[in-house]
């Protein structure tokens, strides 16, 4: 007389692809045909019951459970991992239906032809590639080559991580973007000229934004991925608080752009904010310097009823004056493209700043290795490459009306646009706290 026990033990990758399931949120529900016996063993080894869960509460079998009242199903299937044994087909497709209407995100493993009706009905449904059945294969989604369930948590990971960086080339565009639009908006709305002009616009659209953005793309998986809760259905990709965070750094990239453009008016031509306002109204202002006198000169002859002659040749040194000084506005003067210059320049600056800070949606960049994208890297200077060409190679400067800068010109750039680092660290850390209260919230209802 003798007596055999085969097992067949399960993958040793299995118990860390179970953990890290219940770390994203993931919850694992196993259906089986076997007994109840042989399902909870099974289900304590690779990790879907822990120590002190609740196993004869959890377990059930697919009569047993459909016998319940319809409010306590959907509690239990609310609840956290649960095992299914002697299920039935049909048991399956109630079970994915069930969950489908709870609005659960349901992916479905399977490989003999009597799983195929539910991997239909899941959102993803995956067969195995080499034990699974050509029905199961036709049924599914996703057909795994190894029947290796470790496989699709490494898939789980990659797809949050191929979204995260979608979201970031989106967001990283929109923010450019409402910061173009708040630039040329705000000049239109207080009346100052032109700060950049449409040419100028187009190139920093098609050309200089491109190469950031296509980085953005190859960001590597972000640190505490696969500890987040998992996105629902009905999601949106720009939530509320996004909307918020991009408007924003939109404004106060389009805020620098033109504070920028005032500032070279002021810093190199004496005009200050107040008086660029009212740049349309040249002729009539008292000019700057020592041409003061000369209109003192002009009011005093006129007050004494002086000889026409001598009020007509001070006017004429006067007005001659007033010519000079509303040239600098000119669309061609070389005083507006040196504004624009500046403007442009730091619009470009800021943008590649942002990118950089675009490494990760949440994690500070004191965190972040600058070096983790190298692409982004050769991103950032191809950017600034291109706009230093743009701006001293005399043909392209002619084209875009642009004027070189010399050094402390760039510190002038620098000053403008890395305060754009401090404002996004801040609206980082809130996300970091609502985040974290989110997914304390999420984990304690399941």
């Amino acid at each position: 007389l003798g007596l055999v026990g085969i097992r067949a033990p399960p993958r040793p990758s299995v118990g860390g692809a179970i953990a890290a399931c219940k770390a994203a949120g993931i919850r694992v529900i196993m259906i089986t045909g076997d007994s109840k016996e042989t399902a909870q063993a099974v289900a304590k080894d690779v990790g879907i019951f822990s120590l002190g869960d609740p196993i004869e509460a959890w377990t059930f079998t697919g009569k047993a459970f459909f016998a319940l009242p319809e409010g306590q199903q959907t509690a239990l299937l609310r609840s956290g991992n649960l095992v299914f044994c002697r299920a039935e087909p049909a048991d399956k497709q109630k079970l994915v239906r069930m969950l489908n209407r709870l609005g659960e995100v349901t992916a479905m493993t399977g490989d003999g032809v009597n799983d195929a009706p539910a991997l239909r009905q899941a959102a993803i449904g995956i067969a195995m590639g080499i034990a699974g059945t050509e029905v199961s294969k036709e049924a599914a989604d996703i057909i795994l080559a190894d029947d290796n369930f470790a496989t699709i948590v490494s898939a789980v990971e990659e797809g949050r991580s191929i979204y995260a960086n979608m979201k970031a080339f989106i967001h990283y565009l929109i923010t450019c973007n409402i910061g173009e639009v708040v630039a040329i908006l705000i000049s239109s709305i207080m009346g100052l000229p032109d700060i950049l002009s449409p040419l100028q616009l187009l190139w920093v659209n098609l050309v200089t934004d491109g190469p950031p953005a296509t980085a953005l793309g190859f960001n590597p998986a972000e640190k505490g991925l696969m500890t987040q809760m998992p996105r629902g259905y009905g999601e949106p990709l720009l939530p509320p608080f996004t909307m918020i965070r991009l408007g924003l750094t939109g404004l106060y990239i389009g805020g620098a752009c033109v504070g920028a453009f005032a500032h070279t008016y002021k810093r190199e031509f004496g005009i200050g904010f107040w008086e660029l306002l009212d740049w349309s109204q040249c002729s009539k202002w008292a000019p700057a310097g020592g041409d003061k006198a000369t209109f003192a000169a002009v009011a005093a002859i006129a007050a004494r009823d002086a000889p026409a002659s001598a009020v007509d040749a001070t006017a004429a040194a006067a007005s001659a004056a007033m010519g000079g000084l509303c040239a600098l506005f000119g669309e061609k003067s070389d005083a507006r493209a040196k504004a624009s210059s500046m403007a442009l320049s730091v619009l470009v600056v800021v943008e590649c700043i942002r990118a950089f800070c675009a490494l990760s949606e949440k994690q500070s960049l004191l965190a972040v290795r600058p070096w983790a994208n190298p692409y982004l890297g050769l991103g950032m200077a191809t950017q600034v490459l291109l706009h230093c060409m743009i701006l001293y190679t005399p043909a392209f400067a002619a084209i875009f009306n642009l004027r070189p800068l010399r050094k402390d010109d760039w510190g002038v750039v620098l000053a403008w646009s890395l305060p754009v680092v401090i404002l996004d660290e801040f609206l980082k850390l809130i996300l970091r706290w609502r985040s974290a209260k989110q997914t304390a919230q999420a984990f304690a209802q399941r």
